[in-house]
């Protein structure tokens, strides 16, 4: 077991941003912003910046005791020119920031554009039928409305400043999406963008990319990236080819890296994810490629924004190597949007990066504790990524707290010790992909005050699935409907109980999803629930059936065992679902029961079962109560606006 150490680091001074008590900013500029005068706000905070840097001295991690007088005033010269470039960039930071108090910069929002309401002949469409050639979803109408324009940026407050964000991540929704993670990444810049900042994606050159999705895609330059390998026994350090894309996808630029393919297989395969390559090895490639690329370019952003593990050893890269190589400026943040993956690592797998592995084998580091006295321990990037990083988020408040004392695992312990570095900020959704009333996958729109188009899409829905039609037989039956992956995560024991549990209770049950546990759910689709009037299970994904059913439902269900913030819930509300779930994470955050939805709190069926049938009940015996539910549901605002708030807050106070 290594031994452990206590220092006390900023990234001042050394370049590492290791802090036991972080000091920020952001309450001076707070206080800055309720003062009447600007200009007072501006000296309190520079006043404040200046006693940050004055007449401290800082022990540099590593750093061997002072070797005699002379070479101590060396280092406290060095270390105060630091100081003082970096109390010019949080001077700046501070300008820019003023320029938001301006009359010229409040009253810059536009209106935004109205949505026309469509004169829509419903007893002219064609309904779907399962005999059909293809599937409804997969002959999607062709909508001709006049308001569908995908523009986010009308309507939209320009600050007053202007930041440099660039985001490292594996995910990038529609062009490289499997989870959450997709679209979180691409609502946050589309958000930050529309504000008038300067934002690129960092994504790898997965084979299986849809180029089609990308606009101005071009091929920029190769350059070489550090490779670490064993030959002969020895440590040895060469290079990947690597080739450098740039494109724009969902109005957001993007930056595709590419290793050369004739001298590995990384990131090649039919599926994100799924590529016959070591996911450890691609990753931690594709993190020292990042940083690479920003070097050789020359780029200095002020932010590198990082997702999840497969980006974490960035951030362990950038303060040992980068920043003290002329990548000076960036500050890191990470975001954490699940924890169920930590990203282990041996010391000798990290090597890859051309870096050796050892230097973060401590506990104080990325050394994994579940694996001391083990042979051979092991790192965690993600706990790497914390420790390194600036700023460390999470996906909501209640994750935040949960994650931080005890049901984070083995990382708890970690976080709470950098608590104060440690922020839960809601996920948005992305209100242009998600919006009811144009949606172009939708053959007809709906809104809150319409909402025929929405009672036409459950007949539509149903019709083409074959379920029965409870309107034709004078029945009210709620349609629940749940869209999720099929892993434990997810409750799938609770979901399989729930479809028994609908159906007794008198409703419908669609499920869509896929995952590693989809077996029992294949079983039940090809055998007790086979041309079910009131169940059609269907196992896999589609983005344009989502839709649909987002639009059909009546419930959503997510009975998640843990969930860090949740997306499903959220979307659901704003297509005019009901929610059932359970109060964990983000779910807790944003439903509330029986106020805009139904919760419950247990893992075990009877739990589920108390929320799920007050739902169907209250549907069933109370309309009018559950129209107007359906009405305020819809107009929650979950837009990215908020959330994107908090993370310029943030990005402002490094």
């Amino acid at each position: 077991m290594k031994g452990r150490r206590s220092f006390l680091v900023t990234p001042s001074a050394c370049g590492t941003p290791l802090l036991r008590h972080p000091v920020s900013v952001s309450g001076t500029r707070a206080a800055g912003r309720a003062s009447s005068s600007s200009s007072s706000s501006s000296s309190s905070a520079r006043s404040f910046v200046r006693h940050l840097g004055l007449g401290r001295r800082w022990v540099s991690c590593g750093a061997s005791e002072g070797s005699g007088e002379e070479a101590e005033l060396r280092q406290l010269i060095e270390e105060n020119t630091k100081l003082k470039e970096r109390i010019a960039e949080l001077e700046a930071f501070i300008g820019r920031e003023e320029l938001l108090l301006t009359p010229e910069a409040s009253e810059a929002a536009s209106e935004a554009p109205e949505v026309t309401e469509e004169v829509v002949d419903y007893d002219s469409i064609d309904l779907p039928s399962p005999a059909d050639a293809k599937p409804f979803w997969e002959s999607i109408p062709i909508r001709t409305q006049s308001g569908t324009g995908r523009s986010e940026a009308q309507g939209t407050k320009v600050d007053g400043f202007q930041l440099e964000v660039v985001h490292l991540t594996a995910e990038m929704a529609p062009l490289a999406k499997v989870g959450g993670l997709g679209d979180v990444v691409t609502g946050l810049a589309r958000s930050c963008t529309a504000r008038g900042h300067n934002v690129e994606i960092i994504l790898p050159f997965y084979e299986c990319i849809d180029e089609g999705l990308l606009d101005d895609f071009k091929f920029e330059f190769e350059y070489d990236v550090p490779r670490g390998y064993e030959w002969d026994g020895q440590f040895q350090v060469g290079s990947l080819k690597t080739q450098v894309y740039t494109a724009t996808c969902e109005g957001i630029k993007m930056v595709l890296l590419r290793p050369d393919w004739s001298e590995c297989n990384i990131f090649k395969g039919g599926r994100v994810y799924a590529g016959s390559y070591n996911e450890t090895e691609a990753y931690l490639y594709f993190c020292r490629a990042g940083l690479e690329f920003l070097k050789v370019s020359g780029r200095q952003p002020d932010i590198v924004h990082l997702h999840e593990w497969q980006t974490s050893a960035a951030a362990m890269l950038y303060w040992e190597k980068y920043n003290k190589e002329g990548l000076h400026k960036p500050r890191i943040v990470l975001t954490i949007h699940n924890m169920d993956n930590t990203g282990e690592c041996r010391a000798e797998e990290f090597g890859v990066t051309g870096m050796s592995g050892d230097m973060f084998n401590t506990v104080e580091k990325a050394l994994d504790e579940r694996t001391i006295g083990h042979n051979p321990e092991r790192l965690s990037l993600l706990k790497g990524g914390v420790v390194y990083s600036n700023v460390v988020t999470t996906v909501s408040p209640t994750y935040a707290i949960e994650t931080s004392t005890g049901q984070g695992g083995w990382l708890s312990g970690t976080l709470a010790e950098y608590q104060s570095k440690y922020h839960g900020i809601l996920n948005g959704i992305d209100d242009v992909m998600w919006d009811p009333a144009r949606d172009l996958y939708l053959p007809v729109p709906f809104s809150t005050s319409n909402l025929k188009g929405k009672y036409f899409l459950q007949k539509y829905v149903r019709s083409g699935l074959g379920l029965a039609d409870p309107v034709q037989r004078g029945e009210r039956k709620p349609l629940v409907v749940c869209i999720t992956r099929l892993v434990p995560q997810k409750g799938i024991h609770l979901i399989r109980h729930s479809i028994s549990k609908t159906v007794e209770q008198g409703g419908q049950f669609v499920l869509l999803g896929s995952g590693h546990a989809d077996g029992d759910f294949r079983h039940l689709a090809e055998h007790d629930f086979k041309d079910h009037p009131d169940v059609k299970l269907i196992v896999g994904y589609s983005e344009a059936l989502s839709h649909f059913l987002f639009a059909a439902a009546d419930v959503v269900l997510v009975p998640s065992i843990f969930e860090p913030c949740g997306l499903t819930q959220m979307v659901g509300m704003r297509y005019g679902a009901v929610p059932v779930v359970r109060r964990t994470g983000g779910l807790a955050d944003t439903v509330k029961d029986e106020e805009n939805g139904f919760t419950f709190d247990g893992t075990d069926e009877g739990s589920l079962d108390g929320a799920l049938c007050r739902a169907i009940e209250c549907y069933k015996t109370r309309a009018s109560v559950w129209e107007d539910l359906v009405v305020s549901n819809m107009k929650t605002d979950f837009s990215w606006t908020q959330s994107a708030q908090r993370y310029l807050d943030l990005y402002l106070s490094l």
